[in-house]
């Protein structure tokens, strides 16, 4: 099972953490971290699994993580998951983020939270692993995405007709409001120049 999902960037920022299992606000900073300085000591040309740290469940959890660029993917597991699976789902992951943001990049795991949630979302539930295949997920996240823009939509519109409907009502009003002969009678017209001796 997957305790764990933690992306962080080279100084140990946190850009994402998902917990499946109950760790108080200061355990999960601890957690944070504790993950960050056992992987980023690490060399990249060793392996990228390691045994969990003594806050997330010592010996009997794994930590699972994959570098790229500026950010480390990193999976806490128990003894139950396999290595390479795993790496294959962070694999999934990443590549995902990467289609649906074009060249994802740590900006956008900070400005779309929410996005990246729901692809994470489609992956893992509960610790459990959902689905694998990268098309199937993005399937998904763009039926969500055509189902937001509708609701938008529809928003929009509610908002316009109710304008419009209200619109022959206030323009009732504001005629009712006015005193039309008596603007006729206060408006000043200007004096005609006189040309002459021209007679009408």
């Amino acid at each position: 099972m997957i305790k764990a999902i933690l992306v962080f960037n080279n100084h140990g920022k946190p850009r994402l953490s998902r917990f499946y299992q109950y760790y108080p606000e200061d355990m999960q900073q601890q957690i944070v971290r504790e993950t960050f300085h056992l992987v980023s000591k690490r060399d990249d040309n060793v392996c990228n699994f390691l045994e969990g740290g003594t806050l997330i469940g010592g010996s009997d959890f794994k930590i699972i993580y994959r570098h790229y660029a500026t950010l480390y993917f990193v999976f806490c597991v128990d003894s139950s998951e396999s290595e390479l699976g795993i790496l294959d789902l962070i694999q999934v992951f990443v590549e995902t983020l990467d289609k649906c943001f074009e060249n994802v990049c740590e900006l956008d795991l900070i400005f779309h939270v929410d996005k990246v949630h729901h692809i994470l979302a489609e992956l893992v539930m509960g610790g459990m692993v959902l689905e694998t295949n990268m098309t199937e997920i993005i399937t998904r996240i763009e039926e969500q995405n055509k189902l937001e823009k509708s609701e938008k939509r529809e928003d929009f519109l509610l908002k316009q007709t109710a304008g419009i409907t209200a619109a022959p009502a206030r323009a009732v009003s504001a005629v009712k409001d006015m005193n039309i002969p008596q603007k006729i009678k206060d408006m000043k017209l200007p004096d005609l120049p006189s040309i002459g001796n021209l007679k009408f």
